[in-house]
């Protein structure tokens, strides 16, 4: 446990200095959003892109790790979208907060911490089941505000776009087809997509802290509750199961425990304000989970990593 403490320190330590910054006004909101922008399309897919480009998948457990994830998000999502027709408390809009705060994890902090604890080995690895989670939780996602957005429901051309446009997405796929190919990065380009890479965690984590909102926590206790059941709960005692059952190798598995116990992603918000979701609930619910997995994945580790 304490290795594990020794990782998020670093993480936690650049969360609330992104949070610190933004409320002592150190940077106008239009620079956030420009930091935020850089790092969601540039340098994390240059990561992504690197981690996966450069690594021989083959000689990982990638079929079971994938077969594993698959499984505990959709039950996950089973279980959510069951719970929402069996009630008439939370509006639609609302659930879709609600199933993005239960199935999404925050990429910045789940590869920063494989990295810290687990080393460049950990960080390869969790670089490829993010390339595999990205593209599932984001068909999900944006399926579930096909069907309850408050918007206009989207057309066949619409989801596309918001799955394909996805710059994690294509930098997942720009890293499967150099590895798959054997052409690897070539040249200087490895180069490159390292240094952006290198800068996407630390500039990423700082602004996950400037985007918390802790004054928006008061009147979403239901959704807040809800979401991080299924997050910090359900979702990761799916995933120590399967990983038993599908005798995944102790790093595989704790690679996937700390992805399925990291918090939902900040991103959620913006793909909530693109399809019609509830933005106060969801960044409500982005705010307290990141404060509560500082908490919650030290005791899960002590329970299982160590």
């Amino acid at each position: 446990m304490t290795h594990f403490i020794t990782a998020l320190i670093p993480v936690l330590v650049l969360i609330f200095t992104g949070y610190a910054l933004k409320r002592m006004k150190f940077l106008g909101d239009d620079i956030w959003a420009g930091i935020e922008k850089l790092t969601y399309y540039i340098m994390f897919p240059a990561l992504l892109t690197y981690n996966i480009g450069q690594q021989n998948i083959h000689g990982t457990p990638w079929p079971a790790m994938l077969m594993v994830l698959l499984i505990t998000l959709l039950v996950a999502s089973a279980v959510m979208i069951v719970f929402f027709k069996s009630q008439n408390k939370i509006s639609p809009a609302t659930f879709t907060s609600v199933f993005q705060g239960g199935i999404r994890f925050n990429t910045y902090i789940a590869l920063s911490v494989s990295a810290a604890y687990f080393g460049s080995e950990g960080l390869a690895l969790a670089s490829i089941s993010a390339g595999f989670m990205i593209v599932i939780i984001n068909l999900l996602c944006v399926g579930i505000f096909v069907l309850y957005g408050t918007k206009a429901a989207p057309d066949v051309l619409t989801f596309i776009k918001q799955i394909f446009y996805n710059p994690l997405i294509l930098g997942c796929i720009a890293g499967w087809t150099l590895s798959l190919s054997g052409i690897g990065l070539p040249g200087v380009s490895a180069d490159i997509a390292e240094i952006l890479g290198r800068a996407a965690l630390p500039i990423g984590l700082l602004a996950v802290g400037a985007a918390l909102k802790p004054e928006l926590i008061h009147g979403h206790r239901l959704a807040i509750l809800l979401s991080s059941f299924v997050q910090f709960l359900l979702k990761p005692a799916i995933i120590l199961g399967l990983c038993w059952l599908f005798h995944l190798p102790p790093l595989a598995s704790g690679i996937l425990l700390i992805a399925f116990i990291s918090p939902t992603a900040s991103s959620a918000y913006i793909l909530a304000r693109q399809l019609g979701g509830d933005l106060d609930t969801m960044a409500s619910i982005i705010t307290l989970q990141t404060l509560l997995a500082f908490v919650i994945m030290p005791l899960w580790a002590f329970a299982v990593l160590v």
